[in-house]
């Protein structure tokens, strides 16, 4: 199993210092990925309440965010080897192709490290701001990675759909990574796990428990092989909201949560399930916004799997 470490793009840690030396000492130290997050506002009143927090607001952290692109070419630009993640792009943000291009661009300039994680988004707030369709963003996320393909694939290409169209056109340049870089979904509802299995190249959960993991991955896998496709080409990429604490915090603890123990437990855990890879974050914990807390959390996190 792969290990790799979130880039602090979200909170008070995200500062171009703080990005340069986590990518920097990641790769040092043997990591194989860094990701970074997505996040448009903090809404001072919001339409759809924060499932985590008690009065249904955003965490503070939320109001200090870097572009995840923006910060992953910069993150390319300190490194060498290390591989670039989005965990997540909300689809309906986003326009297909001046996407396509932005992610063209990130690969060849990395000499083929990026790898895409998307999902669809939950905040009215944000779809509000991006003019997004909250109720046909499911239908809109098929097309749009109809269109990603094409515009990776083809030359010319050319796209009629309900939702996008593309005049047969020359977009060039492709990326680096054949036929196009791994795409990654983010999916807990069954149409969306049924896109999963059926158009990506893997599976983004997060605070999901291992044996919900297992399970779910299955399920994915058989979806799969239904469509016709060979199911041990998906691959499962854990998303890991750390946690550390001095007590354990007993046996109803969110997954990646309580003592280092049990993270090592977890990530034990998610490797044994098959996971192909687990990336650490750490931007929740109160004490996230101290960069040297980062540095030696990595070097201890390094060495649990």
């Amino acid at each position: 199993m792969k290990i790799g470490f979130a880039l602090p793009n979200i909170g008070p840690v995200a500062t171009a210092e703080a990005v340069t030396k986590v990518a920097q000492r990641a790769e040092a130290l043997g990591y194989e990925s860094l990701w970074t997050i997505e996040r448009l506002l903090w809404p001072v009143k919001p339409q759809t309440p924060y499932p985590v927090t008690p009065d249904g607001m955003l965490p503070e952290y939320y109001k200090y965010s870097l572009d995840p692109l923006d910060t992953l070419t910069f993150a390319a630009a300190h490194t060498k080897t290390i591989a670039l993640g989005t965990s997540v792009l909300d689809i309906p943000y986003h326009n297909p192709v001046t996407l396509a291009r932005r992610l063209t661009t990130i690969d060849l300039l990395s000499n083929g490290r990026l790898r895409l994680g998307l999902g669809l988004g939950w905040s009215k707030d944000e779809m509000d701001a991006t003019g997004s369709d909250m109720k046909n963003r499911g239908a809109m996320a098929d097309e749009f990675l109809q269109v990603l393909k094409a515009i990776w694939t083809t030359d010319p290409v050319e796209f009629q759909g309900k939702f996008y169209k593309v005049p047969k056109s020359y977009i060039s340049l492709k990326p680096v990574q054949k036929p196009h870089p791994p795409i990654y979904m983010a999916a807990f509802a069954a149409p969306a796990l049924k896109r999963l299995a059926t158009m990506a190249d893997g599976w983004n959960p997060v605070a999901i428990p291992v044996a919900g993991m297992a399970q779910m991955f299955t399920a994915v896998k058989q979806m799969a092989k239904e469509a016709g496709r060979d199911p041990a080409s998906l691959a499962m990429v854990v998303r890991a909201n750390v946690d550390i604490t001095d007590r354990p915090l007993g046996q109803e603890r969110m997954i990646f949560s309580g003592t280092i123990e049990h993270t090592k437990e977890d990530a034990v855990g998610c490797r044994d399930i098959g996971a192909y890879e687990l990336f650490f974050d750490p931007v929740f914990p109160p004490w996230a916004d101290s960069l040297d807390r980062w540095l030696a959390l990595m070097e201890q996190l390094r060495k649990l799997v």
